[in-house]
């Protein structure tokens, strides 16, 4: 059998199934992609794109056109929650990697992928308004069970299915209907975008506050956003809250959330009135979906948010569903005539790291040293941020976060320190 003759049904039309469609196209396969919304809309906020995301990017032929809708990062530095500067990191190229770490919009990133889907697969490849209740299936294939828009059902025969249905995957249910409910951990986080003026050099992502009280995260994601010559910024705020429903585009209300900010002052950015000014804003639970100790049940295999939904931090969900698409398809081209020893395969290589990635991350990691600094100090004021948090312990932390995401950091095994603190750099970074 040759990849054309294989047919693969891909459930879920967010970035993860569109860009495995994509993935696939480029092997040779002619997958058929079934989503339940009756029309894709760039909905959501931002997210980061790691460097290994921008190389699966780049693989596709995408590059430029990713380049179009998003922005170069250039510096990570984190604040406690008066504002004072407790460690900083150079970002993607601007660090030694070999491919950039942007920033985009999410929705601004799913459409791009859904536009190239629809020219290089063709239209009838994604069939929007069909949603996917459940399968079943036997030795020679897989049969989907669907609902339409209008309320039709259908059942369907694929070959093999792949499901990037998302953090509510009913094929996940299927699979494993006791680890189906999710838990809340007990944090609520807001998450918005806000049109100004660009802080700092217009490339740097922000991380601020005490995680014992709030925190957050700020940085750009759409230069001269619809021509108005302003910056359109995402940040997003961490505090203790109530349980709510697990949706992505949920709205909240940050008014109550603002005061927990007031002790922040930076020198380039009025943080409350960021989100004062906000165009728009969601709320979203932090839920735990307990790790799988499998993804595949015979011709049905999982992806993406799916497999292994995790918090929304350090942009390791998108990224990771990037390498999971990479492989599958890999692991298809090379036994296209048994899809159960692909799907099989393509576990064993990724499930056990990205559930490590996924634990890593309910513990905050790396941004427990502004956690490390508050406890240190008290919650105080600190004179010199060398005595409370020295330069090579958080080297230490950041370097060790960064293997176990797949991206070693340059230069660290060779005892060079790969952070910084600016005060000792000019604005560009470099050593002053």
């Amino acid at each position: 059998m040759t990849t054309t003759d294989l047919d693969i049904a891909i459930i879920g039309a967010g970035p993860a199934g569109l860009l495995t469609a994509l993935r696939m196209h480029q092997k040779g396969f002619r997958p058929v992609v079934y989503e339940v919304v009756p029309e894709l809309r760039p909905l959501g906020v931002g997210v980061d794109i790691k460097t290994v995301g921008t190389a699966e990017i780049n693989d596709l032929g995408l590059l430029e056109e990713f380049r179009a809708i998003s922005v170069d990062a250039e510096d990570s530095i984190f604040y406690n929650h008066f504002g004072q500067e407790i460690y900083a990191e150079k970002c993607g190229v601007h660090m030694g990697y070999l491919h950039e770490q942007r920033f985009v919009h999410r929705g601004t990133l799913q459409m791009l992928f859904y536009k190239v889907a629809l020219e290089r697969l063709g239209t009838d490849a994604i069939r929007l308004g069909t949603g996917v209740t459940g399968y079943s299936q036997d030795e020679t294939g897989v049969t989907l069970h669907l609902r339409h828009a209008d309320g039709r059902t259908e059942q369907v025969r694929h070959a093999a299915v792949i499901a990037a249905d998302g953090i509510k995957s009913a094929i996940r249910q299927q699979m494993f209907p006791e680890l189906s409910e999710p838990h809340f951990s007990g944090i609520t986080m807001w998450r918005g975008t806000t049109v100004m003026e660009p802080f700092r050099n217009g490339h740097t992502i922000l991380h601020i506050g005490d995680p014992n009280t709030a925190s957050m995260i700020v940085y750009p994601i759409a230069d001269n956003f619809e021509g108005t010559g302003r910056t359109l910024v995402n940040w997003v705020a961490e505090t203790n809250g109530e349980e709510t429903i697990e949706d992505w585009n949920q709205a909240g209300d940050i008014s109550e959330v603002i005061p927990l900010f007031d002790t922040v002052e930076l020198p380039f950015l009025d943080v409350r009135r960021m989100m004062r000014e906000a165009r728009e804003v969601y709320l979203f639970p932090l839920i735990r979906h307990d790790p799988l100790d499998n993804w595949v049940d015979g011709r049905v295999v999982l992806l993406g948010d799916a497999a292994h939904a995790m918090y929304p931090r350090g942009g390791n969900g998108i990224t990771q569903a990037m390498l999971d698409a990479r492989v599958i398809v890999e692991k298809l081209a090379e036994t296209p005539d048994d899809p159960r020893a692909a799907f099989v395969a393509y576990d064993a290589a990724r499930r056990e790291g990205v559930n490590r990635i996924v634990m890593n991350m309910r513990g905050e990691g790396y941004e427990v040293i502004r956690r490390m600094v508050a406890e240190r100090t008290g919650g105080a004021l600190f004179k010199d941020i060398e005595d409370v948090l020295p330069l090579a312990e958080a080297d230490e932390i950041f370097s060790k976060y960064h293997a176990l995401v797949g991206s070693p950091r340059p230069g660290f095994e060779a005892g060079e320190a790969t952070g910084y603190r600016t005060n000792d750099r000019d604005e560009y970074g470099a050593k002053a």
